[in-house]
């Protein structure tokens, strides 16, 4: 198994690095290493792999905190697993590698393979499915690539067409006094080229809307908030390039009975006044089953019980917190006469030794 370095470390920033700082750092690698620049380097590309995970992580204030906190670890709990490969960095940094190298991050033509769009989908799940983790199935409505044309757009036996306007370029040159400025092709929007025969299924955009079971596999120990990435499951792309993403984001329904605090579990156990002076055993639902909780005499409203190791498990992978119960103490209604009987009974024998208390206090 491969150790994998700090991401700090690897941008050369400290932990409270702010936005703009883990930025430009990584702007600097990404021109030291870029492959345009070291052709056939494997270290080189190596680096510039690593420096773009790095810099996804720490530019995300959700998964920059995941990490801060857990680690490498705690990050494969969400379903993040880096980058594919260089057009899945191009693309998800495309503004960056914009300014460094005026457009687009590598020497491409205009109908380059570009790569699909990322999804985002709700699900939510019950209590008990976020504290134990649930393989579930989801129907997720995305842009496949078109079956009649196999993605090209274009109506069966016909092929795309170079712009004749800017010679399949996607740039048209325009002079003005010394200076000779190009646009984009307003004919083919930069594409540089044409579909004159489109496909009647998708008409033309290579692309049709289906719907698709997607298996989920959520982990145990994952919370309202919690945001997990499945690979290659957005909508596909176009002219052969890679699928996007489906991000899923967990909504925890809440229980009846249990409360949750972070790793801990947290719930309220009534009692009686009798079962609270005299100490009791009672059962107790947890998170795996009942469990005996012995009462000691004397038990005050609100005291704190817990049970170690009955809580929630850690994303992480080990470990649970713990469960911690508070006692309320439950005033009788609706006695019968032997119980009001029996409680003046209990009253006058409290009263007594109270008076006599007093009586000690004054003769001392």
């Amino acid at each position: 198994m491969t150790t994998k370095r700090d991401y700090y470390e690897i941008l050369g920033v400290g932990r409270n690095a702010d936005e703009n700082e883990i930025k430009a750092s990584y702007r600097k690698l990404a021109l030291k290493y870029h492959p345009d620049r070291n052709p056939g380097d494997k270290k080189a590309e190596d680096s510039f792999k690593e420096a773009a995970e790095a810099y996804e992580v720490l530019r995300d204030p959700e998964k920059r905190g995941i990490y801060d906190q857990y680690g490498h670890e705690g990050l494969q709990g969400t379903g993040f697993s880096g980058f594919r490969g260089f057009d899945d960095i191009f693309s998800s940094f495309g503004d960056i590698f914009e300014e460094l190298f005026g457009f687009g991050g590598r020497r491409r033509s205009r109908s380059a393979a570009r790569r699909g769009a990322d999804l985002r989908y709700d699900l939510t799940i019950s209590f008990m499915d976020a504290a134990f983790g649930v393989e579930t199935e989801i129907e997720v409505a995305k842009l496949e690539s078109c079956p009649s044309c196999q993605g090209t757009g274009c109506e069966s036996g016909t092929t795309p067409e170079n712009c004749r306007h800017c010679g399949g370029s996607g740039r048209i040159s325009r002079s003005q006094g010394f200076f000779s400025i190009q646009t984009t092709c307003p004919y083919c929007q930069g594409e540089g080229r044409i579909i004159s025969y489109p496909c009647p299924e998708c008409r033309g955009t290579g692309q049709v809307e289906q719907k698709k079971e997607v298996s989920v596999k959520i982990p145990a120990g994952v919370d309202t908030g919690s945001r997990l990435r499945l690979t290659n499951e957005g909508e596909s792309g176009t002219r052969g390039g890679p699928p996007g993403d489906l991000y899923i984001f967990i909504n925890v329904e809440p229980h009846e009975f249990f409360k949750r605090n972070n790793h801990d579990v947290i719930c309220q156990i009534p009692i009686s006044f009798v079962q609270a002076a005299m100490g009791d055993e009672i059962p107790v639902p947890t998170l795996n089953g009942e469990k005996k909780l012995r009462i000691r005499k004397g038990t005050q409203p609100g005291e704190v019980f817990r049970f170690r190791g009955e809580g929630i498990p850690s994303l992480r992978g080990y470990g649970r917190g713990d469960q911690i119960m508070e006692v309320v103490v439950k005033t009788p209604t609706h006695l019968t006469k032997k119980q009001e009987a029996l409680l003046k009974e209990f009253a006058n024998l409290e009263s007594a030794k109270l008076s006599s208390r007093i009586k000690k206090m004054f003769s001392n």
